[in-house]
């Protein structure tokens, strides 16, 4: 069980499961279909949008960031700092701490970067992101599928694949380059800036996209992008990226979006390369976005892949698991085994079966 801190009631913890039914919706301030954007911050720390941020987090663990408390900590001290907590950022004082630089094995070789915020501000970074998507989701384009509500990554292979089968057989498939890190503040902040009224919420967001970055004990100042690992990273980027998503329904073309990976789908070659060109100068232009040459390309949607998946060349294509799919789960068994000695056959077990069924899981769409 987990107790959740009162946030300024003065009263004890509660157990989570006294209060389920309490947190099993996203807390929203709308009534009436009116939303105070004016004054958000009010909703951003209102005790039940404050408890279910709490949940969630330490819901999804993580590590430590450059404060080196824990999420078993974080109870505790906000048990008794709230006060101090809440009045800073109804004040304008709140200062987000240096986020932890960490650097995870990409499944394609190489690393990725991953910026680790303190839990407090993970909790503050979550309260915002609940008050806030409620404001953009619903304006974003119904062919973009990556960490929105009741949207997955499956849906988004299933509209690929009726792409194709409407004769959209040419794939123009934009890779961009270091999404995370080369995120424009200025752009992005005018972008929040349009649904957000509170100058409070809109300081607070610039302040966590600008603080420090520490590496190997080093802060760095950091004046653009936004790390992955933070609550507010995937709607910021989907906030950033609609304008993208604007652009391709505005041209009419066939596209889906994940994220950061953007298939745009056409009936012939010569469009593929036009709608390339266009759209890589679109990102420079318009967001300051700059599309990887070497790998973004134009080709067959059977020699590509997209989110683990491939087709087959059928005039009706079926969807396969790419090759490169294959290889990483091949990749990954050899290292549980090679985990393995001196394990008991238990636990190597365990491990094997949670790989499988979460790998058979995602690619359940394979005919």
């Amino acid at each position: 069980m987990v107790e959740i801190p009162e946030f300024g009631s003065g009263g004890s913890g509660r157990n989570l499961q006294d209060t389920d039914s309490e947190m099993s919706s996203t807390p929203t301030i709308q009534e009436n279909n009116y939303v105070d954007t004016l004054h958000l911050m009010d909703a951003v720390i209102e005790r039940k949008n404050m408890r279910a941020a709490y949940t969630r987090v330490v819901g999804n663990k993580g590590s430590a960031g450059t404060d080196g408390m824990t999420v078993g900590e974080l109870y505790s001290y906000i048990d008794k700092q709230w006060e101090r907590i809440r009045s800073e950022l109804l004040e304008d004082r709140y200062k987000p701490s240096t986020v932890l630089a960490v650097e995870i094995p990409k499944p394609s070789g190489g690393t990725r970067k991953l910026g680790i915020p303190t839990v407090v501000d993970r909790l503050i970074g979550q309260a915002l992101n609940q008050v806030m998507k409620p404001l953009f989701e619903p304006g974003f384009s119904d062919t973009s599928y990556g960490f929105i509500e009741n949207r997955s990554a499956q849906q988004a292979v299933i509209k690929t694949r009726e792409y194709i089968e409407e004769g959209n057989r040419w794939v123009v498939d934009i890779d961009l380059e270091k999404f995370f890190d080369r995120v424009n503040h200025d752009i992005l902040m005018s972008r929040i800036a349009r649904c957000i009224e509170d100058k409070r919420v809109l300081r607070l967001l610039r302040k966590f996209l600008q603080a420090g970055i520490m590496a190997d004990g080093v802060v760095k100042p950091r004046q653009e992008g936004t790390p992955q690992g933070s609550p507010l990273s995937p709607l910021l980027s989907n906030i950033l990226l609609d304008e993208l998503d604007k652009e391709l329904e505005r041209r009419n073309h066939n596209f889906v979006r994940y994220a950061d990976d953007c298939n745009i789908y056409v009936k012939s070659e010569v469009a593929a390369k036009r709608v390339m060109e266009s759209i890589t100068d679109f990102l420079w232009k318009r967001l300051k976005l700059k599309v990887n040459r070497d790998k973004s390309t134009v080709g067959r949607p059977w020699k590509l892949k997209f989110l683990g998946y491939s087709v087959t060349i059928d005039k009706r294509p079926k969807l396969k698991v790419a090759p490169e799919s294959v290889k990483r789960l091949k990749g990954s068994l050899r290292e549980i085994f090679h985990k393995g000695r001196g394990r008991s056959i238990r636990n190597v077990i365990d491990e094997l079966n949670e790989k499988l069924n979460g790998w058979a899981n995602y690619f359940k769409l394979v005919c």
